[in-house]
């Protein structure tokens, strides 16, 4: 564990401040276990944690998981923790994910624009970006073996029972904020599920011993 806290962006801890884990049921709390057992077990046997969120079109949950998390775990100061999404599909990242991501205080640039851009985000003037783009889970940018499988949606729950390579499979699913597109309460919809999702992932990383 580092002994300096890494600076996040002002606006990002701003937003971390607000958060209130006492608000997670018991229920979710036993749904949120099995993630906090994994990494535990992983940081105890000085192993790098590999985590993949999986969504059916890697669009919305499973990014919005996966930026959290990453955060999360440098603001915790649990190192060697690596971040990954993808989904039963490629499609591209929904522009209200960045947009969100850049009210929570991300800086976030477009490297690469087309039908399936990649992003830049950053949560820390000196940390890596997180590479954000849509993609097969089993694409060559993620991990082939040795991490955990984290189901963020039903339908990739149930299209993939068995994720190849994962050491365990977890099923935490999200509500899709893409039931709110196209309609006044589009981006009240998008900052919830992120909101939810930030707390939820501050309470795993907060639970690790380091």
């Amino acid at each position: 564990m580092n002994t300096t806290k890494p600076a996040l962006f002002s606006r990002i801890e701003e937003v971390i401040q607000t958060i209130e884990p006492r608000t997670i049921s018991a229920d979710r709390q036993v749904v949120l276990q099995p993630l906090i057992d994994f990494i535990q077990g992983k940081v105890l046997t000085n192993q790098e944690v590999r985590i993949n969120f999986i969504c059916t079109h890697n669009s919305r949950r499973s990014h919005l998981s996966q930026v959290w998390a990453q955060t999360m775990a440098r603001y915790f100061q649990i190192d060697n923790v690596f971040c990954y999404s993808g989904g039963t599909e490629a499609t591209a990242i929904f522009p209200t994910v960045i947009d969100t991501l850049e009210k929570a205080g991300f800086q976030i640039q477009m490297i690469s624009k087309n039908q399936n851009p990649v992003y830049s985000i950053k949560f820390s003037a000196n940390e890596h970006p997180i590479i954000g783009f849509s993609k097969k889970l089993d694409h060559d940018f993620n991990p082939k073996s040795g991490f955990a499988a984290i189901m963020t949606c039903d339908s990739a729950n149930e299209a993939c029972p068995i994720v190849f390579g994962a050491d365990i499979r977890i099923p935490i699913m999200y509500e899709d904020p893409k039931v709110a597109d196209n309609t006044p309460q589009q981006e009240e919809k998008y900052q919830e599920r992120s909101m939810q999702i930030a707390t939820e992932l501050f309470y795993v990383f907060s639970k690790i011993n380091a």
